[in-house]
């Protein structure tokens, strides 16, 4: 294969590397065939310039049109996050969901005084007697960053809170939460002020896609069997994971049809099965490989 430029969310270049495609899709629980297949199809699209929101879309597309749709969900997780938008309430909720199936008690839009001012926190996270204050800063699309001036205001507001008067609105730590990256001036002043950050793929293995892996906490947008508008109606009242839905009456309560219910449980299902009993099938077909 030629060496080929790609054009990253952020206007980076950077070459294509068959093996981080690879890596992906089986992360995703694609099949050997399956990747193999994908791989050969987007090596043959290939030219200089192209998005890697291209290269997703193409495998994307064949994964749910021609493998199983439930590894197409698995495999847009991040996309699936950014439609939890536009407003960043839902990401909130998210947090906090994630937080809670790593054994953390939590709770969203706390209003809590510091020493100086009043505050209202994005999530507030306890466990082991730690008291946790955590700002989500939500991108609605990929390529945004979060920079220093979030973390230098996040720094602030619970360094505040750190120190309020009553022991009952005081935190342990602030964190700084986002479905992107940061910059490399974000997370230097991090690391040098003591404040945490968790980002999608920072810190290294064990960023907030890994904890969401981990714990089978899947976005309810992830999955392919629901239409956009059903699941803004399932995220307006506050339903915002996969697993929330493995039952068909709430999904009859917010009008799927019942005809599409066992196919929506089904896939909510393989979302939050443990990653090693995924065994998605796939049948490769001769008109799309060279």
């Amino acid at each position: 294969m030629t060496h080929v430029l790609i054009t990253k969310a952020d206007g980076e270049q950077e070459a294509f590397d068959p093996r981080k495609l690879d890596a992906s899709l089986q992360r995703a629980g694609a099949n050997e065939e399956a990747r193999q297949y994908i791989r050969k199809h987007i090596e043959r699209e290939l030219v200089d310039g192209m998005r890697t929101e291209d290269i997703y879309d193409h495998a994307f597309d064949y994964l749910r049109q021609e493998a199983a749709p439930a590894v197409a969900a698995r495999y847009s997780i991040k996309r699936a996050i950014f439609a939890l938008g536009p407003s960043g309430f839902p990401f909130e909720q998210f947090i906090a969901e994630v937080l809670k199936a790593h054994g953390w008690k939590t709770r969203t839009g706390v209003a809590m005084s510091g020493r100086c001012a009043p505050h209202e926190v994005d999530v507030l996270a306890e466990k082991n007697g730690k008291r946790v204050g955590i700002e989500a800063k939500f991108h609605n699309v990929a390529g945004g960053k979060t920079d220093i001036k979030d973390a230098l205001y996040v720094k602030a507001r619970y360094d505040d809170l750190a120190k309020a008067p009553e022991a009952s609105g005081r935190v342990d730590e602030g964190w700084l939460v986002t479905n992107t990256r940061f910059t490399r001036n974000a997370i230097r002043y991090a690391q040098c002020s003591n404040l945490t950050l968790l980002g999608w793929d920072y810190p290294h293995n064990r960023g907030l896609l890994e904890m969401i892996e981990s714990a089978r906490v899947h976005p309810l947008t992830a999955l392919t069997t629901l239409s956009d508008g059903e699941k803004r109606r399932l995220l307006d009242n506050k339903i915002v994971l996969c697993k929330d839905v493995q039952t068909g009456h709430l999904l009859a309560e917010y009008g799927v049809k019942p005809a599409r219910i066992s196919q929506v449980i089904e896939e909510a299902k393989y979302l939050c099965s443990p990653f090693a009993s995924s065994s998605a099938q796939f049948t490769a077909k001769p008109r799309l490989v060279a």
